[in-house]
Order: C-alpha cells, then sequence, then structure tokens
C-alpha cells in the first residue's frame, strides 16, 4: 500500500513539474513583469491570450513570432517590446504554456 502511494504521488510530482518549470521560466525571463495568468496587467492576461488563439493552427509560430519581434496594437495601445533576450526554444516553451492554459 505505501509503494503504491509513493508511485502515485511521484507521478503527480512529475505530471505538475512542467506547469511549475514554466511558470519559472516566464518569471526569469520577466514576462510576469507586465503579465498574470487570469488578469490584465500591463498586457493581457494568458488566459485572454489562450481564448483569443484557441483553434487557430498557426498560434504557436504566430505566438511566438510576436512575443520575440514585440508589437503594438493587438492588445491595445501600450507597446510589447521585443524579447530578443529570451531563447527562440524558451519562447515557444511558453507560447506552448500560455496556449495549453498556464497554470
Amino acid at each position: 500500500m505505501k509503494l503504491i502511494a509513493a508511485a502515485l504521488i511521484s507521478a503527480a510530482a512529475l505530471v505538475s513539474a512542467p506547469a511549475m518549470a514554466n511558470l519559472d521560466l516566464a518569471k526569469k525571463s520577466n514576462c510576469m513583469s507586465c503579465h498574470t495568468v487570469d488578469k490584465k496587467l500591463v498586457g493581457p492576461a494568458y488566459k485572454d491570450v489562450a481564448a483569443k488563439y484557441a483553434g487557430k493552427a498557426d498560434a504557436v509560430k504566430t505566438l511566438t513570432a510576436k512575443v520575440k519581434a514585440g508589437g503594438k496594437g493587438n492588445w491595445g495601445e501600450i507597446p510589447m517590446p521585443p524579447n530578443a533576450n529570451v531563447k527562440d526554444a524558451d519562447i515557444e516553451t511558453l507560447v506552448k504554456w500560455i496556449l495549453a492554459g498556464a497554470k
């Protein structure tokens, strides 16, 4: 019985680890200075981004490019600065995390 409980706890930790890792990556990349998961801050909430791009086949590619280059006008007049200091692979990881519901 103890072995089964230990296995379930280990499995749960593995499942939640990627989500926590991506939140940590968002913090490390300074994304959380302007965004939150569930409410507008300077930029849109991640849940709103996920809703806007839900079901769009090119969402990962489109958003990865937007995050890298920055921009203005998609979510209001406040511009998002380019994120040239964040690795392309990290941007893609963050975009996939956001589109999956960023928790």
